[in-house]
């Protein structure tokens, strides 16, 4: 049986732990070649060690356009091409309105909006056409959780980047979706709910009673990124267990 992404080379942005290494995983099973990126040098090392081959990684920080332009310098000189994108790093902090700092909003602006901006524009030069972008969204872009707002603010933006790029990138045949995770047992989330009250009333929030899996996030990212999604762009896919849509 073929694989889905075989000879494809492939870049996950935020591939070393949580949503990012299970479709770093996933994808390599699916016969890439995945560069993933991360901030913590240990961490990738571990995800590297993890998944043994075809993997490489590049620490970088995607709100750095000067860590981006190495990143992608590295993956032009090694394999000169980059035939899928998971612009998947980012991250969630909550504060009510009327608590809101600068720091706050402009450190998520800068990592969930402004680097997934540049880490698409900067890949683009790279991608030959008929290539595959999905973009990490979260159901918060439609759901108006308490303290969440700038979080869902940078979520939406990305939903609106899919609808956006989808027509840029038609000449190019280059296909943009959004993946959007409901509750998924992730370190991220571990680190964001760290009360147990908190974390049992987030979970009663989903139809199906319990966290997603990351490895249940990857698999519906490894069919937008193949020729099984090959008439579908500019969607937005919930993986959320029902949170959102009932």
């Amino acid at each position: 049986m073929s694989k889905k992404l075989e000879g494809k080379i492939a870049l996950i942005t935020g591939g070393s732990a949580g949503i990012g290494l299970a479709t770093a995983k996933q994808f390599v099973e699916e016969g890439a070649y995945v560069y993933i990126t991360g901030r913590r040098q240990p961490e990738l090392d571990a995800a590297v060690a993890s998944i043994g081959s075809n993997i490489t990684a590049i620490q970088g920080d995607v709100a750095k356009l000067a860590d981006l332009d190495r990143i992608f310098a590295q993956i032009g000189k090694e394999k000169g091409r980059l035939d899928i994108v998971f612009a998947n790093a980012g991250f969630g902090d909550h504060l009510p309105l009327g608590s809101i700092t600068e720091e706050h909003f402009d450190s998520m602006f800068n990592v969930n909006v402004k680097g997934v901006v540049f880490t698409v524009q900067k890949a683009l030069p790279l991608m030959p056409d008929g290539g595959s972008i999905v973009l990490n969204a979260s159901i918060v872009d439609i759901k108006g959780f308490p303290a969440f707002s700038i979080y869902s603010a940078t979520k939406a933006a990305v939903r609106s980047f899919a609808r956006t790029w989808t027509t840029d990138l038609k000449d190019r045949r280059i296909r943009v979706n959004v993946v959007s995770p409901g509750p998924t047992d992730t370190p991220l989330l571990n680190g964001t709910f760290t009360n147990p009250d908190d974390m049992k009333a987030l979970t009663s929030t989903v139809v199906m009673g319990r966290l997603g899996r990351p490895e249940e996030l990857a698999k519906p990212v490894v069919f937008l990124a193949s020729d099984d999604a090959s008439f579908i762009t500019g969607a937005e896919l919930y993986v959320d267990g029902g949170a959102a849509q009932v």
